[in-house]
């Protein structure tokens, strides 16, 4: 969710412009040896293009290369990336290591914790829902949790639904007030998340600044509870899951702390001169709503290309989601759960990204069809270590 804890969970916009905090150092203390390669291989060619296609399979390949600088020069212990091109075909990739004791190779197109991923598929559901008439986006928080949000300079009736999805509320961020051992092996309700928020003073005024905070997602999460009374892993699972046939993406269960898949171990240090620590293991939900589904890059592929194509929501509710306000001051712009982001050949690509202890993933569609996801498994903190992930998505889309 790249929030805000002390470092356990951050907001997907951290090196991205707007209020951002500053991470622990990512330097890896473990120098990493063999790394784990290979593209998978394209279609054998036939006929005239055989030539053609040997010259290209001999050339490195852009993904690759990525990847391997991110374990080579940022110190990343793996880094995993799944491709779709505009034909459908799909190539995946692995760097690194999945295990720093073991050695063991990362496993292909693994498992992973997706962090700030889940507040696109929080957003679809709360969007479906205004397509069904049972919420209406600029309506306030109070319409659906009365007397819930109130706080110093705090208001749910003047906190819209939209300004929720879209960070534009001025409400608090709650996990810089919690530590990592405690997001780790703790469980929270997410009515315990908003209370921690609430101790403290807005922001800003509703609607006057975009400001990432996870707690917009909390509240947009038990909007939709009280909304459709079931629990919010349920509905993302009937509503979005299972409806596009995502196998390999799940809500973990309360009190579930391991990975179900195959899956690289990820790492976490902080503060910044004390080693890595396996963080594969922990209770995600202090991520709840804003970041706790578990997910792999070509499953997030599927989504947001479902999402883009109008697979889950009505074309007015898609066209609101990519409503976009700035997001600081590199291009970011947020719109609603979705974000998007220039691309160095031109056009933007839709996606979010996300962190929590252990893992970040970064990627998103074009509308052409182009798809990429990287994850890596230690949250870069550096300039060059953040730049490098997003140029292996910007290689990935636009080679």
């Amino acid at each position: 969710m790249r929030a805000q804890t002390r470092q356990g969970l951050r907001s997907s916009t951290r090196h991205q412009g707007g209020r951002r905090r500053r991470a622990v150092s990512a330097a890896v203390a473990v120098a990493i040896g063999v790394m784990t390669l290979g593209a998978l291989a394209p279609p054998a060619a036939s006929g005239s293009d055989s030539a053609a296609s040997a010259a290209a399979a001999a050339r490195p390949d852009a993904v690759q290369q990525a990847l391997n600088t991110l374990v080579r020069d940022d110190g990343m212990p793996a880094a995993l990336a799944s491709v779709q091109d505009r034909n459908g075909r799909i190539r995946t990739y692995t760097a690194g290591v999945g295990d720093l004791t073991t050695r063991s190779k990362v496993p292909r197109d693994g498992q992973v914790r997706i962090g700030s991923n889940t507040k696109a598929f929080t957003a679809v559901v709360v969007l479906q829902l205004v397509g069904e008439g049972k919420i209406r986006l600029d309506a306030c928080v109070d319409t659906y949790l009365p007397g819930l949000v109130r706080g110093k300079g705090i208001d749910g009736r003047r906190i819209t639904v939209r300004r929720l999805l879209q960070h534009t509320s001025g409400l608090p961020e709650y996990g810089i007030h919690v530590d990592d051992d405690e997001i780790r092996n703790r469980y929270f309700e997410p009515r315990e998340l908003l209370d921690i928020a609430l101790r403290y003073k807005a922001d800003a005024a509703p609607g006057a600044k975009w400001g990432y905070s996870n707690t917009n997602y909390v509240l947009a999460g038990l909007i939709v509870q009280k909304v459709t009374g079931r629990p919010l892993a349920e509905e993302i699972d009937r509503r979005i899951i299972k409806r596009i046939g995502l196998r390999h993406t799940y809500f973990p269960t309360p009190g579930e702390m391991t990975i179900r898949e195959p899956h690289p171990h990820g790492y976490h240090r902080n503060p910044a001169n004390t080693p890595l620590r396996d963080f594969t293991e922990m209770d995600p939900s202090a991520g709840w709503a804003a970041g706790q589904l578990i997910s792999t890059n070509s499953d997030l592929n599927r989504f947001f290309t479902a999402l883009l194509a109008g697979r889950l929501l009505p074309a007015a509710q898609l066209a609101q989601m990519r409503t976009t306000v700035p997001a600081g001051t590199s291009g970011l712009r947020y719109g609603l759960g979705l974000t998007s982001r220039p691309l160095s050949c031109g056009g933007v690509y839709w996606g979010h990204g996300g962190d929590i202890a252990g893992y970040e993933t970064r990627g998103g569609v074009t509308d052409d069809g182009r798809a990429a996801n990287v994850a890596v498994t230690n949250i870069p903190t550096d300039g060059a270590a953040t730049q490098h992930v997003k140029d292996a998505v910007d290689r990935a889309l636009c080679g």
